[in-house]
This record gives structure tokens, sequence and C-alpha cells, in this order.
């Protein structure tokens, strides 16, 4: 991960707005962002990482950002990143594809959650979120 004052700022939101949730195992949800984090190679693409389920998931927005200095590049990703109600999964995985740091932070985002080797027990809902998962891995370009 790359530690740029922007990028400290991003960590510190990202423990701030998921303060207090929890994963499938009960674990701190923020293990999960930090992950997805390690995996990027600048620090748009690390900021964004960091925050890919701050705008989905919190009470933050974009204008929130915005104003807290991130820059556009980093907030246009995450607005991407927002999987907005009414609107078809794979219709917004498509949508991703066409910006470069919300394609490579839902790449590392995907794989992350494909992984059933976080969960305590593996459930057919579990295998199936994993083949809809390979399937958007496929229209990104990913392996």
């Amino acid at each position: 991960m790359i530690y740029t004052p922007l990028t400290k700022k991003a960590m510190r939101l990202c423990f701030e707005a998921h303060e207090g949730q929890v994963d499938k195992t009960d674990l701190p949800y923020v293990n999960h962002p930090l992950h997805v984090a390690e995996s990027m190679d600048d620090e748009p693409s690390t900021c964004a990482a960091l925050l890919h389920d701050v705008i989905e998931d919190t009470d933050y927005r974009a204008d929130d950002l915005r104003a807290m200095g991130f820059p556009d590049e980093v907030v246009d990703a995450l607005e991407l990143l927002t999987h907005e109600d009414g609107v078809p999964y794979l219709e917004y995985v498509r949508a991703i594809k066409g910006n470069a740091i919300a394609r490579a932070v839902k790449v590392a985002d995907l794989k992350h959650n494909s992984d059933l080797t976080r969960l305590d027990e593996v459930t057919p809902a579990d295998h199936e979120r994993v083949e809809k998962y390979a399937r958007a891995l496929e229209i990104l370009g990913a392996e």
C-alpha cells in the first residue's frame, strides 16, 4: 500500500465509516477494504479501494468525499463502484469496465469476496454468489 497523506486520509475515513461493522464471520469489516487496497499499485486506486464501500454502506455521499479533498478521479470511481438499487448487477459491472480505477478495485474486490475460505460455513448461496462474481470478472476482463 502507498502511504501518502491522501491515502492516510482515506484509511482514517475507512476505519471511521466502517466502525462497528462486521463481515459474515463477525470479523471487523474494515479488513476487507484494507485487503483490497493492498492489491493496488497507485495512490488513486489505493484510496478508491479503501473507500469502495463507503458511499454504498454508510451515510457518506460523493459530495462529502469531494468536500474532504478527495480528487474527482477517486470520487468518480467510487460513484461507479456504488451499486444503485434497481440496476441489474451485470449492467453495474459493465459500467465499471470503462474506468481504470473502478475496474482495478472491483476486480480485487470480487476476488477477495470469492475466497470461500473466509467463511466459517459455505452454503449453496455462497457458491451461487461466487459464480455471479466469476461472470463479473469475465466482463471486466480479469482472470
